[in-house]
């Protein structure tokens, strides 16, 4: 498991994570989970700067976009 990033803001329905720098980012598709390893959604575009990428993740069912801002992400 390795980390997305932190999720700054919520826009379209998707979550938007700022990627870590220097980190790899998560493949496409990639299952998402949160700090207590809930399953939060699938990742659906890595975009922006190649040293520190947004990652847009798609949630899941019942999952509330608020609650993820300022939250971290893990790709499974």
């Amino acid at each position: 498991m390795r980390r997305v990033g932190t999720v700054v803001r919520t826009a379209g329905g998707l979550a938007i994570a700022r990627g870590d720098a220097g980190a790899e980012p998560p493949r496409i598709g990639a299952s998402v989970v949160d700090e207590s390893l809930s399953t939060v959604g699938r990742v659906v575009d890595v975009f922006g700067p190649v040293e520190r990428p947004y990652v847009a993740v798609t949630p899941g069912d019942g999952v509330g976009l608020a609650a993820l801002v300022g939250g971290k992400l893990y790709a499974r």
